[in-house]
Order: C-alpha cells, then structure tokens, then sequence
C-alpha cells in the first residue's frame, strides 16, 4: 500500500507534488444527488490558498478546481468523483541550490532514506501544497454532514506562540466570526478572540521581519454529530480523527476534551454527569471534558480537537546541515512560505474532520438499530 488512501465508506485518493502540473483526488462513496459546483469548493479553497494577506506564503494561487467527473447537471451522480487542482505559480528555481542539501525540519532526508531519490522542488510530495485538494474533499464531506444529519465543522486558531484566545464556548463559534473582525474586515489569522487576533498578527508580523516562524495551536469543533459514530477498538472515532489530522503537514501532536490536563484530575472532578437532555436518545452530559467522544464513540456532544501545528521548516536565515553524502553544510531556504501555518492550517484540519465524520456517518448509516 502506497499510503495515498483514507477512509472506507467515503475514500479519497490523491495525487500530486508541489512543483508538479496539478493534485488530484478522487473521492468514492459520494451519495448521488448532492449539490456541487465548483463554486462551492472555492469557499474553503480561498481559505486555504497561498497569497491571501501579508502573514502568509506569497505564492500566487489561484486554486480553482476542475470537476473531471462525478457531477452532471449540478448533482452528484454516485459515481467516483474526481477533482483536479492547476499549480500555476512554481518557482523550481528557487531549489536548485538545495537539491544535495537536506533542510533542517524537512522530510529530504527521510524520503531519501525510503525512496531513495526525492523531488527536491518544495518537498514534492511531502508539501502542504498536496492538502488543496484534500480541502476540495473536505467541502463534500461537509455537504454530506449538513445534508444527512445536519453537522457542521469549524475550526479556527487557539494559540500563535505565547498568545492563547479566551473562547468561553468553543461550540458557539461560528465561521462569521473566525473569518471577520467585529469591524467587517477580515480575520486574517482565523481567531475568534479578536483582542488576541491582533496580538498574534503583530507577533507573526515580528517573525517574518526576523526570517523566522512560529507554531501554535487549532482548534476544531464540530457540532450537530449524533451519538454512536465509530467503531469499537481499532476503528474508535477519536483514533481515526487523530490519524487525519496527523496525516497533515507540520501537526505534532492532537488532543480532545480535556486533552493533557486529565494527567493532573481526579476522576471525581473529570467526569462528565448525564443528566436528561433534547434529541434521540434524550441523553446529554452536564460538562464535555470528554470532548464528545465515550468509547471512541461520540456521545451527541460536540466533538473538540486541538492539533498542534509546529514552525514553518523553511527559514532564509542561514542554518547548518549535511548533504546527501553526509558532509557538512550550511543552507539558506529561498522561496515563498509561510512564517506561521496556522492561519491556512484551519479549512485543512476542518476539511479531514469532516471525511472523518462523513466516513463514519455512512458506515454507522449502513448498520444501524433497526427500528
């Protein structure tokens, strides 16, 4: 297995490298007679897409996608579905330099190591570049939330270095908020908090002055999802979750509900009390420590994952190496990137939320209590 593959009801395949023509996905298990235009996948692919503001990579894309097939007269037809995303703005120059040198942070080497050769031009493969159409899928698993069960995905930044946002309830964020400032303008660094908003745009400002980066955390939550989504043991909802947002680049760590500070509770203070509550099975709990998952089954509460996302690996300050052949080195990485992911991060980790969801929505869908 090749590992370009995820999910079983809803699967998606892709294809790709940064300094290649285009990335592909192919998306199987789509139910037939879902609405899709290519308008609908430029939402989260304007969110994504390079060269948006100031803090992000001036790479000029404009990411839209073509629909190869899968679609006629508007609908889905139940069909593979097959999108392609141009790249229209690479500059294979710019890795000449490099192509003996392994970047500190980077995968040259250990794609080296596996493969024994490697695309040198802005990590092939490896690239955040190959999320835009992972993005794309995600927007159909969304339509597929909405439509069947009426769940939505929202993601936004918690965290940029030091600087954390207060949300009170991360449940009643809405996209308004994690696009827009109070004022109308846009959200550039995609943080509800518009106070902290502002600190970690002046913090990333400070990076990129510097030839620096910085990481941080997002949070996404997804809200609406009905009880008894998962599988028991290996299939559990909250390992698939973690494996998808561990398959994107730069995420080192995921946690959900309380995360890591159930290390240092009691059981007594971090249960979750059920008490009556609305829908079917009438059944809510008082607080959500546990993140909206008991089991690795969700519990109808909404579900809340934090991934952190560590410093853009590409710097143009000078740092110390090796080439191929084990000598020492220095290099400087020219190019356009990123001095913070995050703010482009969140419609990629909203996006394999959503196929996690969806995936599990059909498979539950296909086994469920008979009436």
């Amino acid at each position: 297995m090749a590992g370009n593959s995820f999910g079983q009801a809803l699967r998606i395949t892709t294809a790709g490298e940064s300094h290649g023509p285009a990335n592909v996905v192919i998306i199987d298990g789509v139910p037939p007679g879902l609405p899709l235009s290519v308008e609908d996948l430029l939402v989260d692919l304007d969110r994504r897409r390079p060269g948006q503001s100031s803090i992000v990579t001036q790479r000029q894309e404009s990411d839209i996608p073509q629909i190869l097939a899968g679609v006629f007269e508007g609908h889905t037809t139940g069909t593979s579905l097959a999108l392609l995303i141009p790249n229209e703005d690479q500059r294979s120059r710019d890795y000449e330099a490099i192509k003996e040198l392994y970047r500190p942070g980077h995968a040259d080497f250990t794609f080296d190591a596996k493969y024994g050769r490697r695309d040198y031009r802005g990590g092939g493969r490896s690239s955040a570049r190959e999320t835009n159409v992972r993005v794309a899928a995600g927007v159909v698993a969304k339509k597929i939330l909405a439509n069947e069960c009426g769940a939505s995905v929202v993601g936004y930044v918690l965290q940029v270095g030091q600087v954390r946002a207060s949300i009170p309830d991360p449940a009643a964020v809405t996209l308004d908020q994690v696009e827009k400032l109070p004022d109308g303008s846009a959200n550039v660094v995609r943080c509800p908090d518009p106070a902290a908003a502002a600190a970690m745009v002046e913090l990333i400002e400070e990076m990129r002055k510097a030839q620096d980066s910085i990481g941080g955390i997002s949070e996404i939550v997804a809200v609406g999802v009905p009880a008894g989504l998962g599988e028991p043991v290996f299939d559990k909802l909250k390992a698939d979750l973690g494996k998808a947002l561990f398959t994107l680049p730069a995420v080192v760590g995921v946690e959900y509900g309380a995360g890591f500070a159930v290390a240092t509770a009691r059981g007594s203070e971090n249960n979750d009390v059920f008490e009556p509550g609305p829908g079917s099975p009438p059944v809510r709990t008082r607080t959500n420590r546990h993140g909206g998952m008991l089991g690795g089954i969700s519990s109808g509460m909404p579900i809340v994952l934090r991934a952190a996302v560590k410093p853009t690996s590409s710097l143009p300050q000078e740092q110390k190496t090796v080439t191929r052949a084990g000598e020492q080195a220095s290099i400087r990485t020219k190019g356009r990137h990123d001095p913070c992911l995050l703010p482009r991060f969140v419609p990629m980790g909203e996006a394999m939320v959503a196929l996690v969801l969806a995936d599990h929505w059909l498979r539950w869908k296909s086994q469920k209590p008979l009436a």
